[in-house]
């Protein structure tokens, strides 16, 4: 008896003690809910689970992050490859976007103005030089994250009496040479270009272009000059691309270009995605995964950051007309880099200049950009919408508005075959009152299709409203644009 009652005692005693422990250890255990899940904690430390969760969590954010920050640099390269592999230019020699089909590609170029432009690799041919003629043109010298070197026609240096650029590599010693303005790059590649400005377009074809050239540059004399060739009629598309190619285009240029001091900690942050100076990029299962869920989430956080600007105002107070060029030449601001803004622009665009952000009345470019109608609605390419541009815009040149599609950042590819209207279009109709309307839709309304832009159903669409040369009414906003209108 005695020994069943000792027996039963020690039982008790090892349940109490096990309970204790059990106790001890919940007591140990905490569980947090939090917005990336239930995370658990033993003792104060994340449990394994919890751990490899949080290195997830930390990744993908890296990778989400890392997406907005290679966007100028992965949409200039794209350009390159096409200058490159689909034209099969040499590097420096100048191609010419003159019609509809051979501006497709470029991310929301304007219909009716000509570009001229080059990449440039400056390890493979040292020195070289960009020369143009006197002329109504402007553009610029830009490095591989699209800030600008130089820039180029009548905001550059020469004014538009025309002028030879020379640009050395990095690291090459500075010279002096007469009769050159002497540039350097902090970057391997560039891209040289201009786009033609003049009232008679043909005219401007057929005079400046056969003056702008190319060639090689060292103390010992220079190369033979390259001239200016079409691009010709070829399919191609210099839109940032999805999925692990995006991350394979990012590789590249990190493994040809310097790394600067002011990215060094997104350096750091790449290294655990399989991204590294120096090394292959061999991702595994895991970061493959997390990469291609970041391109799908870091190109939806470019949409927003880019349709609904939170960096920016409304231009005219009450609409929703926004700048469409939020970054400045050098991407700086007196305390930060501006991350978001270069992002903006350059998700659905390509280059910068100090024309493209003029405060000069009568010099320059100004775009501004619209996403919404004036109930807040997205632009849809299967409604019909009127914009009513009022009479006397402030422009001393010319203005123009322009259809670009949503998930290509180009031109509306529609039957039209064109996708702006602009002040230049001879057959255009003014109301009365000097204000002229402009319609957007897939059907133009009877008896204005004159004024008329074709979009597609079933497809979202932007707009650009460009003021060339703008005028003081333009700065100080006594003229002002409404938004647009749905008529259905």
């Amino acid at each position: 008896m005695n020994a069943m009652r000792s027996g039963v005692l020690g039982l008790v005693s090892c349940l109490a003690i096990a309970t204790a422990n059990a106790h001890a250890q919940d007591a140990n255990r905490e569980t947090r809910q939090t917005r990336i899940g239930e995370l658990t904690f033993e003792s104060g430390y994340p449990s394994d689970e919890s751990v490899q969760k949080l290195y997830d969590e930390m990744d993908f954010q890296r990778a989400c992050q890392a997406y907005l920050w290679g966007i100028p640099a992965v949409g200039l390269y794209e350009w390159r490859k096409a200058h490159f592999d689909v034209f099969g230019a040499k590097s420096g020699q100048m191609l010419s976007y003159l019609d509809f089909e051979e501006k497709l590609g470029i991310l929301t170029p304007n219909y009716t103005t000509p570009y001229i432009a080059t990449f440039i690799d400056l390890k493979e041919s040292g020195p070289m030089v960009i020369e143009l003629p006197a002329g109504l043109m402007a553009g610029m010298i830009l490095d591989h994250w699209q800030r600008v070197i130089a820039d180029l026609g009548v905001v550059g240096p020469d004014a538009g009496r025309g002028g030879k650029y020379l640009i050395l590599p990095p690291g090459h010693e500075m010279v002096e040479a007469d009769g050159y303005y002497v540039y350097q790059s902090p970057s391997r590649f560039v891209l040289g270009g201009v786009r033609l400005l003049g009232d008679d377009k043909e005219k401007a074809i057929r005079e400046l272009i056969p003056g702008i050239r190319t060639y090689s540059w060292s103390k010992a004399g220079t190369g033979e000059p390259v001239p200016v060739r079409r691009a010709g009629d070829k399919k191609w598309s210099q839109m940032p691309p999805r999925g692990m190619d995006y991350w394979e285009s990012l590789n590249d240029i990190i493994q040809t270009e310097a790394v600067e001091d002011r990215d060094r900690f997104v350096m750091a942050q790449l290294r655990f995605l399989g991204i590294e100076k120096d090394k292959p990029f061999e991702p595994d299962a895991r970061q493959k995964e997390i990469l291609e869920q970041a391109a799908i989430v870091g190109e939806a956080m470019a949409k927003a950051n880019t349709s609904d600007k939170r960096v920016e105002p409304p231009f005219w107070e009450g609409t929703n007309w926004k700048h469409a060029l939020v970054v400045s030449v050098d991407q700086r601001t007196p305390y930060y880099d501006q991350l978001d803004e270069r992002a903006a622009w350059f998700y659905e665009a390509v280059v910068v200049s100090k024309a493209m952000l003029t405060q000069t009345p009568g010099v320059g470019q100004r775009y501004i950009a619209a996403y919404k109608d004036a109930d807040g609605h997205w632009l849809d390419g299967g409604a019909s919408y009127r914009l009513r541009v009022p009479a006397d815009p402030p422009v001393e040149q010319f203005w123009s508005v322009t259809a670009y599609d949503e998930g290509t950042r180009q031109m509306v590819v529609t039957e039209q075959g064109r996708p702006d209207l602009s002040s230049r279009k001879e057959d255009i109709v003014k109301n009365s009152d000097g204000s002229i309307d402009v319609y957007f839709g897939p059907e133009a309304p009877q008896g204005h299709e004159a004024n008329w832009v074709q979009t597609e159903p079933g497809k979202g669409w932007f707009t650009y409203f460009r003021f060339y040369a703008p005028t003081e009414a333009f700065f100080d906003k006594s003229w002002a644009l409404p938004d647009f209108e749905k008529l259905d």
